[in-house]
């Protein structure tokens, strides 16, 4: 369990981010098409995932354009924005912005992810939605950097972040 704060105020998540040098735990998503998509969907390809509560609050949003920027400069790297959104939400944001770049992703069939990668928040108003947190996973699906957000209402840092995918092979 890791504290976090939502307006200064403790927070807890059900568990830790994965351990640098692990295996990313798989998971099952719901992308766009309302189509289950998996870790294995993106083999051999770097991989960002953007974890967040909902792209329907500002720093969401903001990280969500942020990452899609640079997305188009890296073309090998899979930008995926993960939350607790349903995929109709994700594409009218993404559609209103013109964003096309990201991939999000949806936790609507797939819950277990929250758990297994440690971000579900427990306690708060927040309750059951994923904190804020960014895992950088290379080719072979292991663990090179993450970062959990220690205030909910903050943005990841997306130097360290974008370090991390540029140090990746």
């Amino acid at each position: 369990m890791a504290t976090i704060t939502h307006r200064g105020n403790p927070i807890h998540t059900s568990g830790e981010l994965p351990t640098v040098g692990s295996k990313a735990p798989a998971f099952k998503l719901v992308d766009k098409e309302l189509k289950d998509v998996g870790l294995d969907a993106f083999a051999g390809k770097k991989k960002l995932l953007n974890i967040y509560p909902s792209i329907d609050t500002p720093v969401c949003a903001l990280s969500t354009k942020k990452f899609n920027d640079h997305a188009a400069a890296d073309p090998d790297t899979v930008m995926l924005m993960i939350a607790s959104d349903l995929p109709f939400a994700f594409s009218r944001f993404c559609g209103n912005e013109g964003l096309s770049n990201v991939r999000t992703l949806s936790l609507m069939r797939g819950g277990r992810f929250a758990e297994d990668y440690g971000v579900r928040i427990v306690d708060g108003v927040l309750a059951g939605i994923c904190a804020r947190a960014v895992v950088v996973v290379d080719r072979d699906d292991v663990v090179r950097y993450t970062e959990l957000v220690p205030e909910i209402a903050q943005e990841p840092d997306y130097v360290k972040a974008i370090a991390a995918l540029k140090a990746l092979a």
